[in-house]
């Protein structure tokens, strides 16, 4: 008896006992897993990665909201542009003592211009003005008994020279030394130089000093109309207008 009791208090235990828990997972799986949630929130909270995807997901180039009806209300209501055209310029004078004179030509072949001033503004003094790089004459007409004729028509102007009123400016008419100057400049379009005296002046001791460039001409209106020359583009920055203006 005693030896069966000994073997049942060891025996009992074995097959009364409860199954054990499965052991719990390694600790290597739950640091993998807690690896792999920490690069997650590291990717989504990089600001490198967020700013990629924005620009991926958003198109870069701006959306135009404007209704088409409404821009074509707006192109329609819109004031009609001015009139712009090229046209040769030639400002020339006598060296000494003589006045400047402003010539228009739309075809350098045809020496007869459709525009010829004289201004009572000295060469020399002319001279001084443009060495500023700027120079804006005013021709102006408040002559009542003119409102109507064309502005290129009217014969007297007032005269303002970078806001300085000075003299006043003719309308004259080609004469025939004018248009052998202009014939011996037919093929130049551009420049500046010195022609021998007696040819325009009529005198034997007077040279006569030109500068010829291309002028954008802009028609304004009936009453205003401008020349602006065109710098080649290898040549100094030389600003000099022209304004016509015709006051009611």
């Amino acid at each position: 008896m005693p030896k069966v009791d000994a073997l049942r208090r060891f025996l009992l235990p074995c097959f009364n006992s409860t199954p054990t828990s499965p052991a719990p997972p390694a600790p290597l799986t739950i640091s993998t897993k807690k690896r792999l949630s920490t690069s997650l929130r590291d990717d989504l909270d990089d600001p490198e990665q967020d700013k990629k995807f924005e620009e991926d997901s958003y198109p870069t180039t701006p959306i135009s909201t404007t209704n088409p009806t409404t821009s074509a209300a707006i192109a329609l209501s819109a004031p009609p542009r001015s009139s712009k055209t090229m046209v040769i310029g030639t400002i020339f004078g006598q060296r000494r003592g003589g006045h400047v004179w402003f010539c228009v030509q739309h075809d350098r072949l045809n020496t007869k211009p459709s525009l010829l001033l004289e201004l009572s503004i000295p060469t020399t003094t002319l001279i001084q003005e443009m060495r500023c790089g700027l120079v804006r004459i005013a021709l102006e007409s408040s002559d009542s008994e003119l409102n109507r004729c064309p502005l290129h028509s009217i014969p007297m102007w007032t005269l303002f020279c970078n806001g300085r009123k000075i003299g006043f400016a003719v309308r004259r008419r080609a004469t025939q030394q004018t248009r052998i100057m202009l014939k011996t400049m037919q093929s130049m379009t551009v420049g500046a130089g010195v022609i021998p005296s007696g040819l325009v002046s009529g005198t034997e001791s007077e040279e006569v000093l030109y500068m010829r460039a291309n002028y954008e001409c802009i028609i304004g209106g009936a009453d205003s109309e401008s020349f602006h020359l065109i710098n080649p583009d290898e040549g100094p920055g030389q600003e000099f207008s022209i304004f016509l203006l015709r006051s009611k």
